[in-house]
């Protein structure tokens, strides 16, 4: 085991996978140094054997990607494919899968079900999905969790070429940095926040501020519809060549795109000097 883990920690120098990728985008600057110093070969790589999160995601994953096919009908192809981008060398992957149907990146994760959320998995594992996307050229991945509460959820992540292009610049400050000798600095940009597919029902029942805000909304929606459907029919009494029209109370006035608004009078003699 120990050779083995040797041999994994030098072939992991030779390049930037997906793990390392979420390091390079993180906010932890002294895991941003440990990465450093193991891709120039100062430390090995850190043994996670110790790690029941990591291992259980390890002992999951084939029920995970079982369950993937199960319930999604496609297949996962690829299992612990080694890939490196074409171009830059230095990027390299080591896939859970690919999606056969679709090519997407198929990566299998255990989290626990403690405020978990949709939207913090896929910002958490944000860096590593378009990571490896851009390795292989994939326009899409697929994020399959299976969670300590004995829920299964998939979400799919499309490839974000903001965050690529982001992604790509701060690994290659790092790679330099690794052949430099220089200590690496966080990148300290904000990256943009996943887009997710909008697939969910969701019951706001128990929310007061919800209830309160659908009550005035009810409460409108018919004064609302008469306002648009009058100030439509107002615009087209206004003569085209009119600069302004005035009368019982409102004002129009035409911009020099052509656009109409409207505005309240005050009441006549409102504003009438004082004797």
């Amino acid at each position: 085991m120990h050779v083995k883990r040797v041999a994994d920690s030098e072939n992991r120098r030779s390049f930037i996978g997906g793990s390392d990728a979420r390091i390079i985008m993180g906010e932890d600057e002294d895991k941003l140094v440990r990465l450093w110093r193991e891709k120039r070969g100062e430390l090995e790589t850190e043994d996670l054997s110790q790690e029941l999160i990591v291992q259980l995601g390890s002992i999951t994953e084939d029920l995970n990607r079982a369950w993937y096919e199960r319930n999604s009908g496609h297949t996962v192809e690829d299992v612990q494919r080694k890939v490196r981008h074409p171009i830059h060398r230095w990027m390299g992957a080591t896939l859970d899968g690919r999606v056969s149907q679709t090519g997407a990146v198929f990566e299998a994760k255990f989290m626990l079900p403690w405020n978990f959320s949709e939207e913090a998995a896929a910002d958490k594992h944000m860096a590593q999905l378009q990571h490896n996307m851009w390795v292989i050229a994939s326009r899409s991945a697929v994020l399959s969790i299976i969670t300590g509460g004995g829920k299964w959820v998939e979400i799919t992540i499309h490839a974000d070429p903001l965050y690529q292009h982001l992604l790509l610049t701060a690994e290659k400050k790092f790679w330099r940095c690794v052949q430099s000798g220089e200590p690496p600095v966080l990148f300290n940009i904000e990256t943009p926040r996943p887009r997710l597919d909008a697939v969910k029902v969701v019951d706001m029942s128990s929310s007061n501020h919800w209830a309160e805000l659908a009550a005035t909304y009810l409460r409108t929606r018919e004064a609302h519809g008469e306002h648009e459907t009058a100030k439509a029919d107002l615009k087209k009494l206004v003569p085209e060549d009119a600069k302004e029209a005035a009368g019982h109370g409102i004002r129009a006035k035409r911009s020099k795109s052509g656009a109409i608004s409207f505005e309240a009078q005050p009441p006549e003699g409102e504003h009438a000097p004082i004797q």
